[in-house]
């Protein structure tokens, strides 16, 4: 019967990890391509790239944030 808490919390900890990689990898992905996309379309000349970049990391570190918040929140109860 000791095991299942283990393995709960192993579960909690990969599910936690899963979703910060899934935020950071389309968070910054999804940010890179619509820049690229927008710069071929405007002529941008790396300009949207770069804010694409960037506006893909804030919200991929605002997901990251929100999600350990709720781990932790969830962990303390």
């Amino acid at each position: 019967m000791a095991q299942q808490p283990r393995n709960r919390k192993a579960m909690k900890a990969f599910a936690l990890m899963s979703t910060i990689s899934a935020y950071t990898i389309g968070g910054v992905l999804l940010g890179v391509i619509v820049g690229l996309w927008l710069d071929s379309r405007y002529d941008g000349s790396g300009l949207f790239l770069v804010l694409g970049f960037l506006i893909g990391l804030v919200v991929t570190s605002y997901g990251i944030y929100k999600t350990v918040q709720q781990f932790l929140e969830d962990d303390s109860t």
